[in-house]
């Protein structure tokens, strides 16, 4: 279960000059064992929301309770060292998730043959194209177990059979784990999902039914 409590949420403008606040006074709780659909308008504070969920950004005020262990967002190759290659940055990355030895070679021959970048694996990340940026960063999410998995338009990196091996590769985790996604393929949203949290304007609702959640989203 992940419960967040009174959490308020608020960025400073260009001019930081005014403070934009995303949600206020923001309390929900996600049941165990469901994946979620996180949906709303672009802009609504969907990937917010996920920073927040995955501690990568932290509120204002408010708590976020769980005892699960939660991803970054999949995909996200942001922390990566541009002058260090794909093999190192992965390398990194394991060590300080505590893998050492044989768990460490497991992760860092995952990620190069799930990514199928071939040479590029061992060339600075500096040079590499955002898709196999991309790449990387999805298998490197993948290598680790999660409780939940954190998907922000993930799926829609590279070529069609790079998008097929990623979904695939989510829907072997489903059981095993669960999905937090944020996506604007409703078929996607429809086959992973079985709850859903729909955003307007800074407030949350709660669908048992996705396929309901995606007709009231859609008719926003």
């Amino acid at each position: 279960m992940i419960e967040v409590r009174n959490l308020y949420k608020s960025y400073r403008d260009r001019s930081q000059q005014k403070r934009y606040r995303v949600f206020e006074n923001l309390s929900f709780t996600i049941p165990e064992g469901r994946n979620v659909a996180i949906l709303g308008r672009n802009g609504s504070g969907k990937s917010t929301l996920l920073r927040l969920l995955g501690g990568i950004d932290v509120p204002d005020r408010g708590r976020i309770i769980t005892d699960k262990r939660i991803s970054w967002p999949v995909g996200l190759s942001g922390g990566f060292q541009g002058s260090l290659t794909g093999r190192e940055n992965v390398k990194f990355v394991a060590r300080v998730q505590g893998a050492r030895g044989p768990a460490l070679r497991r992760i860092v021959d995952y990620v190069e043959s799930f990514a199928e970048i071939g040479d590029y694996f061992d060339e600075p990340v500096k040079t590499y194209s955002s898709g196999m940026r991309g790449r990387v960063a999805f298998g490197l999410s993948l290598a680790f177990d999660f409780d939940y998995y954190l998907i922000d338009e993930a799926m829609s990196v590279g070529d069609s059979h790079f998008k097929k091996k990623a979904k695939h590769a989510l829907k072997d985790k489903v059981g095993k784990a669960n999905l937090l996604l944020i996506s604007h393929n409703m078929a996607d949203i429809a086959a992973l999902c079985n709850f859903a949290l729909i955003i307007v304007d800074g407030k949350i609702s709660s669908c048992e039914s996705v396929k309901e959640a995606i007709k009231i989203y859609q008719a926003v």
